[in-house]
């Protein structure tokens, strides 16, 4: 992990190369994150792999309910030359939930930002294949949102195939 200092310094290199595309920064207990606007982060993270940061180590989606804006995409970085890693995060409104695709920077990036999409609704501009990757194609609306309804259909087990559906002969 970059440490206070150094991320800062990153923060600011970044900063200098692309005008306000960092929001701040976080470090909390040993974990370096830069917080981007989701408008330049494409072009902070492309920064970022040419300063060393190679390997996508995961892409995950958050939602920040009831804080605005809502959904959060969360980037994870290796440098694997300096044993260092960062996080980069930014966030995107429910009505408009925009970022661009990574996959042409890392191309490992296509099934988690299908993932993200599916789960939360993040559009992910430019993506070759946006499309669901778990849930059905004409499924409605996105299960890790926190405002999605709780419940559903129920699921059959072994415990419950007696009450749900009698016994079986």
């Amino acid at each position: 992990m970059p440490d206070a200092t150094g991320l800062e310094l990153t923060a600011a290199e970044l900063q200098e190369a692309f005008p306000s595309s960092i929001l701040g920064t976080e470090f909390h207990r040993g974990r370096a994150a830069l917080l981007a606007d989701a408008g330049k982060a494409h072009d902070v993270l492309e920064r970022l792999r040419v300063m060393g940061y190679t390997f996508l180590a995961s892409l995950l989606g958050v939602d920040y309910y009831p804080e605005e804006p809502r959904l959060g995409v969360l980037y994870e970085l290796l440098d694997f030359k300096r044993v260092d890693r960062i996080s980069v995060k930014a966030r995107v409104p429910t009505d408009e939930p925009l970022i661009a695709s990574v996959v042409d920077i890392w191309a490992g990036a296509n099934f988690p930002e299908r993932e993200v999409y599916d789960m939360f609704g993040v559009v992910f501009e430019g993506h070759p294949d946006l499309r669901r990757i778990l849930m059905p194609e004409d499924y409605e609306g996105f299960p890790q949102r926190r405002d999605f309804p709780v419940g559903g259909e129920p699921v059959l087990f072994t415990f419950n195939e007696e009450k749900s559906y009698g016994k079986w002969q």
